[in-house]
């Protein structure tokens, strides 16, 4: 399960950096911030 988040943590941030340089800034950060905190590293929303 670890892993399955941290892909899926990797694949928002990613998707948020390349959303912020394509002009929407908004969506990257929100994309970014959701990324970190369902990563194992951050505050994970399913434990």
């Amino acid at each position: 399960m670890a892993t399955i988040l941290w892909i899926l943590a990797v694949i928002l941030v990613i998707g948020g950096i390349a959303a912020i340089f394509r002009g929407q800034v908004l969506w990257g950060i929100v994309l970014i911030v959701v990324g970190l905190l369902v990563g194992p590293g951050g505050v994970s929303v399913f434990t």
